[in-house]
């Protein structure tokens, strides 16, 4: 028998519906909303459709306009199964796309034979001059629920920026906050763990006392991020521009991470950097990028696995295949920090860079530096990435997908300009303000 699809959001009616129609050998498919609807209408093809015209969001006259839009569904027969029965509510779901109308309440004697009519071909119609009237007020109402949920959007999306705003600012205040206790308890444990002040200190002391050292630092570097993010997000990040060799950043990096590596026993393979131009950078912003990525490599790469650094200059005219074009336009160097880990999922290779955002489930949650999939607050690549976009460079990832078994790895592309390509272009833009200055004298004259 046939297979029927039912959006209503009333229980009661869909049971009622259901069971009077599978009585009569029909295979009832069920949906409380029009999405709902739209989703199985499109996964099962069914081969008639009852819709209920009152139904929460999209109403079934949005529904059945989607639906008849859709090329692989458009023949299929709906129709209008409702309790809105008042003068030209039959004209009003004909004109949105039914093709046939019954009203509530039911006749369950009758609502069998009239489903087969509909399934054998029945079609109802509604007069062209009337259609023209109701195609006017049904265009109308359309424009009425687009300028109310254009106008709920817009309500929403303020509160959004309001609440996100207040978030920065809570992270501001309290990165700014804890920063001073920290800064007294190290000052503390600096004095009383160093010989010279006197302090007489047993050797389990002293181990509990690195302990808390370390656990301050941490603290520290959670602190500085967050600082951090909300400097990026106001656009008031400090950098301290000027020419640098790369392989001297790189060097710095890889001496940081390599315990954390040794640890795992990873190997961490660098080429020579020391023939590439120079770059226009920040050494301490790019160090803590660097820091970042391999990091990461680090901890998403099982024990024994490698990270590899590389890269290569690209011209301006070359083929730039990132997800946003670099702000810079001239020469760039681009540095490939690849893995041998598990991966990373094709949905997730923008999302890694959204501040807080964890691939894994955050119940799981395990903060390390170097232990397998070991987590963080999540900022470490959304810090990457501001930091990269004030230089006019850019960062991404690159992967085939997650595989925990067959770790395909990833590749952190980074593009940094070349410190010629910056220079060449700060004088053409002295050139132009100049020229500018030139024909504005002229014309005063």
């Amino acid at each position: 028998m046939s297979k029927i699809l039912y959006v209503e959001d009333n229980l009661a009616n869909r049971l009622l519906v259901k069971r009077v129609l599978e009585a009569a050998g029909h295979t009832v498919l069920e949906a409380v909303d029009g999405l709902e609807g739209i989703r199985v209408a499109q996964e099962s093809t069914p081969d008639l459709i009852l819709m209920d015209i009152n139904i929460p969001g999209m109403d079934g006259y949005e529904v059945t306009t989607r639906l008849k839009s859709i090329p692989e569904l458009k023949d299929i027969p709906i129709v209008a199964l409702t309790a809105k029965v008042m003068a030209g509510d039959r004209e009003m779901a004909l004109t949105a796309g039914c093709d046939g109308y019954i009203p509530k309440p039911i006749d369950v004697d009758l609502l069998p034979t009239q489903v087969d009519e509909f399934l054998g071909g029945k079609r109802e119609e509604v007069p062209a001059a009337q259609e023209r009237v109701y195609l006017r007020q049904y265009s109308q109402q359309l424009v009425d629920r687009l300028e109310s949920k254009i106008a709920e959007l817009t309500q929403a999306n303020a509160e959004l920026q309001r609440m996100d705003e207040l978030k920065s600012r809570f992270i501001s205040i309290a990165a700014h906050e804890l920063r001073t206790p920290l800064t007294v308890m190290q000052g503390y444990l600096t004095i009383i763990l160093d010989p010279s002040t006197g302090f007489h200190l047993d050797d389990n002391l002293i181990e509990m006392l690195r302990g808390m050292e370390k656990g301050i630092d941490r603290l520290n570097r959670i602190v500085n991020e967050m600082l951090d993010v909300t400097k990026i997000e106001g656009g008031t990040l400090d950098l301290h521009l000027g020419p640098l060799a790369i392989k001297d950043v790189l060097s710095r990096a890889i001496q940081q991470q390599r315990p954390f590596a040794q640890q795992r026993g990873q190997q961490i393979i660098a080429d020579d950097f020391g023939g590439y131009p120079l770059v226009y950078g920040d050494p301490e912003r790019l160090l803590q990028v660097f820091c970042n990525l391999i990091n990461n490599g680090i901890k998403y790469t099982p024990d024994g696995g490698t990270i590899r650094i590389y890269g290569h200059v690209i011209h301006a005219d070359g083929d730039l295949r990132t997800t946003k074009p670099v702000v810079s336009q001239g020469d760039v160097l681009e540095v490939i920090v690849e893995d041998t880990g598990i991966g990373i999922d094709p949905d997730d290779q923008e999302r890694i860079f959204l501040r807080f955002y964890e691939v894994k489930d955050p119940s799981l949650h395990s903060t390390s530096q170097s232990r397998y999939l070991g987590g963080g607050i999540g900022l470490g690549l959304a810090i990457a990435r501001g930091i990269m976009e004030a230089h006019g460079g850019w960062v991404w990832a690159e992967s085939e997908g997650c595989d925990h078994v067959r770790c395909p790895g990833s590749k952190f592309h980074v593009l940094i300009p070349l410190a010629t390509s910056v220079a060449d272009q700060n004088q053409a833009i002295n050139r132009e303000h100049d020229q500018m200055t030139q024909d504005v004298s002229e014309k005063s004259r």
